[in-house]
């Protein structure tokens, strides 16, 4: 397959950045001598040609909403090209394996895939083209990483953009590690990477960061799950980054638990240019924390609105705000914990529809606490359903979806969403609703991504 196009690489969505999942293989096929072709369909259209010429189409899947984009451009895939080979790979690939080989696959793989991936290529070489046994793979071997391949990728500008001070900015995005220590209930990583994580080398982390800055990047989102699992390796990522490139800013997620930890180095991250962090605090209520085993409780989130605060970054904080635990008083607690510490513009609206996703494999499904609640699995849309024991939660979780997707598609302020939000709160529990009050356009705003978060 070494013919250029024989093997074609597919995005399906990836938080709006330009897709790594699909930069990094496309580097170890070509460090072989492969010459795989690309295609991002969050970005562009489906390009039958493209696949009718390939013989191996490997599908990226690292989030749930990229999963269920794939299965129907696989469906599209198999339509145009029968005969060729039909790969998912990535965290939901694995955990969704039996459904995804029923038909719609011939391999899945997760995990550190890249190796595999070319092994998987050198197979289908050998058998001539013939379909390989379908058998979930999940690999976790250390690589040697070359810098990513983003030549064929579509540019920059077609991704989100750093809102900043009334400007939009270009936006690259890089991950000094893969995987994660933590296991934290609700999260895909730990059913794949069982507590381990990988350093990417500072040098390969560096490469990545000037091809994006020589493509005109002047932020650069680190999409680690946890920046801060390695605290070494993120410093002296984040030096090398400020040396080579002093003007250039960059945002991370990290635990809780991990900016409490590491407190003393937030000032040397703001210095060398962190303009916010992304934080999943989760929830307010230390009994569903414990539930989701995050590592925190409320009060460790207020120290770290605090901490940050103090060190010039920005916070923001993700929610899953609607559990089978969560109740109205929980909800509209959370609403005014937010505007009482002055995060409502470091919050994108959609965070408050967010409700707890239970995909096949999930540790939740261990849970004692959940199994009152959970229920059969939804094999074609990927989760097991739930059901809220008080009817108004199940209620405004629709009520509050339908808004906040309406004001994204109207672009509102983020400040009159909350409002809108809040409002509908406070009638399902019986309260007067607060008057809506017009934001003040001219605020000062913390710097934000475009795209909204959501898996």
């Amino acid at each position: 397959m070494k013919e250029p196009g024989a093997i074609l690489l597919v995005a399906c969505y990836e938080l709006g950045h330009q897709p790594l999942a699909v930069a990094w293989p496309a580097a170890f096929l070509e460090r072989e001598g492969y010459a795989p072709a690309v295609m991002d369909v969050s970005v562009e259209p489906f390009d039958a040609e493209r696949v009718r010429r390939a013989k191996l189409v490997a599908i990226s899947v690292p989030m749930h909403t990229a999963l269920r984009l794939g299965v129907t451009v696989a469906r599209r895939v198999r339509a145009a090209n029968p005969a060729c080979h039909i790969a998912f790979y990535g965290l939901y690939a694995t955990l969704n394996a039996s459904h995804l080989l029923a038909g719609i696959a011939d391999s899945v793989m997760s995990g550190e895939i890249e190796a595999a991936l070319v092994d998987l290529v050198r197979k289908l070489e050998r058998e001539s083209g013939a379909t390989a046994p379908a058998q979930p793979l999940r690999v976790l071997a250390k690589l040697e990483f070359p810098a990513p391949s983003r030549s064929n990728l579509p540019s920059l500008k077609q991704y989100a953009r750093l809102e900043r001070e009334g400007r939009f900015e270009l936006v690259g995005y890089v991950e000094a590690s893969r995987g994660c220590k933590h296991l934290c209930r609700h999260c895909p990583i730990p059913p794949v990477y069982g507590g381990r994580f990988f350093v990417v080398p500072v040098e390969v982390v560096l490469a990545d960061i000037r091809q994006q800055v020589e493509a005109g990047a002047t932020h650069i989102t680190f999409g680690d799950p946890d920046f801060l699992n390695g605290p070494g390796h993120a410093l002296a990522v984040a030096r090398a980054l400020h040396e080579a490139f002093p003007g250039l800013t960059f945002d991370f997620t990290a635990k809780i638990e991990h900016l409490l930890r590491h407190r003393d180095r937030l000032p040397e991250l703001a210095r060398q240019g962190c303009a916010f962090v992304v934080s999943a605090a989760e929830s307010l209520n230390d009994t569903i924390l414990a539930h989701l085993d995050k590592g925190h409780t409320r009060a460790d989130i207020e120290t770290v609105v605090r901490l940050t605060a103090e060190a010039g970054i920005a916070l923001r904080p993700t929610w899953i705000a609607f559990t089978p635990w969560t109740t109205l008083e929980d909800y509209r607690e959370l609403l005014d914990f937010v505007e009482a510490h002055g995060l409502v513009d470091a919050i994108d609206p959609v965070q408050y529809s967010i409700r707890l996703l239970v995909p096949p494999g999930s540790l939740l499904l261990e849970s004692a606490a959940l199994r009152p609640f959970v229920g059969e699995l939804v094999a074609d849309q990927f989760y097991h359903r739930w059901t809220h024991p008080d009817p108004r939660m199940e209620a405004l979780h629709t009520e509050v979806s339908s808004v906040v997707a309406a004001a994204a598609d109207r672009r509102d302020d983020a400040a009159l969403t909350f409002q809108r939000v809040r409002e509908l709160a406070d009638r399902k529990a019986g309260a007067a609703p607060r008057p809506l009050v017009a934001p003040d356009v001219d605020r000062r705003r913390a710097p934000r991504l475009s795209e909204p978060w959501f898996c």
